[in-house]
C-alpha cells in the first residue's frame, strides 16, 4: 500500500462518533498503516437540532488529549499517532477557531467548510427549490470568504464535500462549472502555503471519485500546489484507510510524487 498514513480520522471524542480511539488504532495497525491522525470535529456555531444537540460537535481536547497519550506510548513501537482537529469555518466564529487552536499544541489541523450560509449540506433542506448546480456554487463560493477570516489551518478537506450529498452526487458535476472560483480558492491556498487533502470518504458514500475530484487535484498541482495528505474520514474502524490504493493512483496520476504527514505543524513528505 503505497500511502500508509490517514491523516483524517474520529473516535468517540467526536459527536458523530461512538468508537473508542483505541479501537481505531488496533485496526490501523491492522491495516499496515504506519501513521495516524486523528482530527476530532470542532465546530462552533453548529444548528442545534434534535440530530445535533447543543455542543454536539464541540470537542473536548484535554479529555482526547489524556487517551491519546496513554495510546501513543502504548503503541509506539507499532505506529505513529499524531493529535489534530478538524476546525469548521465559518466567518462569524473565526475568533473562536483562532482561540481553539492556539489552546494546545496540534500536529496537524485540517479547516473543512461543514456550513454554507448556515446550513449544512448533508441535510436535503440545502438543496431544495434550486437546481444542483446552484446549490453547489453557493456552496463554493462561501469558502473565499471562510479562508481569510481564518489561516490558522495546514491542510484544507475535502473541498467539494457539497457533492456527497447532492441529488446527483457526483454526477453531472464537472471543475469547468465552477473554474472560476475554484481556481481563487487553490490560488489562495497556495499563496499562503497551505494544503489539499484527499478525502477517500466520497468513494465510500458512492461517488465515482474521491473528494475533491481529481480535476481539482490536477489544478492544484498545475498552479505550482505541492502539500497533500491523505484521509479516509473513518469514522469507525472498517472505514479506517479505504481506499488508499486507489488514492495513490488518483495522485500519480494527477501529477504528485508525495504524499505528506504532520507532526507539530510541520509537513514530512513521502514518496509514493
Amino acid at each position: 500500500m503505497p500511502v500508509t498514513a490517514d491523516y483524517h480520522l474520529h473516535s468517540s471524542f467526536s459527536g458523530d462518533s461512538d468508537t473508542p480511539m483505541e479501537e481505531m488504532i488496533l485496526q490501523g495497525i491492522r491495516k499496515g498503516l504506519t501513521h495516524m491522525c486523528f482530527t476530532e470535529h470542532q465546530d462552533f456555531g453548529y444548528p442545534v437540532s434534535k440530530e445535533t444537540p447543543e455542543g454536539f460537535f464541540d470537542f473536548n481536547p484535554d479529555s482526547c488529549l489524556y487517551e491519546f497519550l496513554k495510546c501513543r506510548e502504548k503503541y509506539a513501537d507499532r505506529i505513529a499517532l499524531r493529535f489534530g482537529v478538524e476546525i469548521g469555518l465559518q466567518p462569524e466564529v473565526s475568533a473562536q477557531n483562532t482561540a481553539f487552536v492556539k489552546a494546545h499544541e496540534y500536529d496537524f489541523v485540517i479547516a473543512s467548510s461543514h456550513l454554507c450560509n448556515g446550513k449544512d449540506p448533508y441535510y436535503p433542506a440545502f438543496f431544495e427549490g434550486r437546481t444542483q448546480e446552484e446549490a453547489y456554487r453557493e456552496y463554493f463560493q462561501s469558502i473565499p470568504d471562510n479562508l481569510k477570516a481564518f489561516d490558522d489551518f495546514d491542510v484544507y478537506g475535502h473541498l467539494d464535500y457539497v457533492v456527497r450529498y447532492g441529488p446527483q452526487k457526483d454526477r453531472g458535476y464537472a471543475l469547468e462549472q465552477y473554474r472560476d472560483i475554484i481556481d481563487r480558492i487553490l490560488t489562495g491556498l497556495i499563496q499562503n502555503g497551505k494544503g489539499l487533502e484527499l478525502n477517500t470518504g466520497g468513494l465510500m458514500r458512492g461517488l465515482r471519485e474521491a473528494n475533491p475530484c481529481a480535476a481539482i487535484l490536477r489544478r492544484y498541482q498545475e498552479l505550482g500546489g505541492e502539500i497533500i495528505t491523505v484521509g479516509s474520514d473513518a469514522h469507525s474502524p472498517e472505514n479506517i484507510g479505504a481506499h488508499f490504493d486507489r488514492a495513490a493512483d488518483i495522485l500519480t496520476g494527477c501529477g504528485f510524487r508525495y504524499y505528506c504527514t504532520f507532526e507539530r505543524r510541520t509537513a514530512s513528505f513521502h514518496r509514493l
